[in-house]
């Protein structure tokens, strides 16, 4: 296997990875509609099962950060590719609400993984990284659409517990054949944590951040707001689609299959926004597309609560145009501003600060959701954060790209 070949390998094991932090993380939101009369409890309730696992999902990020930096990336990434399809087989086996939140919990802890390491083994060594991180969150919201159809399909055609167990096994498989991958591939790719270690004294060698600690300050306390609310906006949106499709769509969406396809193919198609938005970073300003996609948002999301059928199908998708597609740009900004040997930790921190928001997202649809159908409040809720992220990205600075001279790698 040459060194090329197995880069793209690996790079093709990260992509599906992102694939399955979501989707694994995704397959309750559409599984929930189908519990309600299994367990006599209301959405509401049901959907507050999910809540422990959207806080190991927070909680797990700092240590995964530090152990893939310490540790091992790549081991890493095979720990969470077994661990989180064990989780979801058990999750699969649960036959009491108390076991279903356990085996969502599991997941959450092993998914944790994936986006403080991952992330930062898709921009390893790497200066230009807006195209890399579009292409692999494409892969993301992949997972994220599948998990709908994938969810509602097994439910429908075999049981709510096939709907975890099934994509629980090829979680286990893949997780294998990385572990093969990892034995098989050339020496001279294994050593990349000792390069990192090593390169701290070779000033050459080591991506620096590229601007002053004023300039830093401001990136990274714009990309925590960004964070914290655009999590929330991202989380709390596609969580919510099942059962707002469910009561909105009408004769547009007649079963739980049919709802799941069409959350599938609105997340579907808009993930592929970010390998545009990816290219437009890397030729004009980041904080120019940034701000532009974030005022689209705003009267997209006030107004998508109080649509119905046709008008929603067609808002949702302008929307999540926008709310999906700019989810590369904030990791961006921390790869232009971070040194390699320190970007696990900061992505953890990062990710830490938005993935704490999605463990919120549940409980604000919970307090939002109109008990006889509706979530207006809760799209005027995300209409309002996502103009506050908006002000925030005018205090970036206005540079069109630090790095706009730096050699480019592919994948």
């Amino acid at each position: 296997m040459s060194p090329t070949v197995s880069n793209r390998v690996g790079f093709g094991f990260l992509n599906i990875g992102h694939a399955y932090d979501h989707l694994f993380m995704l397959l309750f939101p559409t599984v929930v509609l189908g519990l309600e009369g299994t367990f006599e409890r209301s959405y509401e309730e049901l959907l507050a099962l999910a809540s422990p696992g959207f806080i190991a999902f927070a909680a797990g990020t700092l240590p995964a950060g530090w152990l893939g930096d310490r540790w091992s990336r790549s081991g890493m990434i095979a720990v969470f590719f077994i661990g989180i399809g064990a989780s979801s087989i058990l999750t699969g086996f649960a036959s009491t609400p108390a076991e279903i939140a356990g085996g969502l919990t599991l997941i959450g802890i092993f998914a944790s993984i994936y986006h403080p390491v991952g992330i930062s083994m898709v921009v390893e060594g790497r200066e230009k990284v807006g195209k890399l991180l579009g292409f692999n969150g494409v892969f993301g919201n992949l997972g994220v659409a599948a998990a709908a159809i994938i969810a509602a399909g097994l439910m429908s055609s075999v049981s709510w517990q096939a709907a975890f167990i099934v994509p629980g096994i090829v979680g286990v498989v893949t997780g294998i054949l990385y572990v093969i991958y990892l034995a098989l591939r050339p020496k001279d790719t294994i050593s990349a944590h000792a390069a990192r270690q090593r390169s701290a004294g070779v000033p050459k060698k080591v991506r620096k951040p590229i601007s002053n600690p004023r300039v830093m300050w401001r990136v990274f306390g714009v990309v925590a707001i960004a964070a914290i609310l655009s999590g929330l906006v991202f989380q709390g949106s596609i969580i919510a689609l099942p059962k707002m499709f469910e009561e909105g769509l009408g004769s547009l969406a007649t079963s739980v299959v049919d709802v799941g396809l069409m959350v599938s193919l609105v997340i579907a198609v808009a993930a592929f926004t970010q390998i545009l938005v990816g290219h437009l970073i890397e030729k004009i300003s980041l904080k120019l597309v940034w701000a532009v996609m974030l005022f689209i948002q705003v009267p997209l999301l006030g107004v998508l609560g109080w649509m119905s059928e046709g008008g929603m199908l067609f808002v949702t998708f302008a929307a999540m145009l926008m709310v999906v597609g700019e989810v590369p740009i904030s990791d961006t900004l921390v790869a232009r501003h971070t040194s390699d040997a320190w970007r696990s930790r900061i992505y953890g921190v990062k990710f830490l600060f938005g993935i704490g928001a999605f463990a919120l997202a549940p409980w604000l649809i919970i307090l939002l959701h109109n008990p006889d159908g509706g979530f207006h409040w809760l799209f005027l809720a995300f209409a309002g954060m996502a103009l506050i992220v908006a002000f925030a990205t005018l205090w970036l600075p206005g540079h069109k790209r630090p790095d706009a001279a730096a050699a480019s790698e592919a994948p």
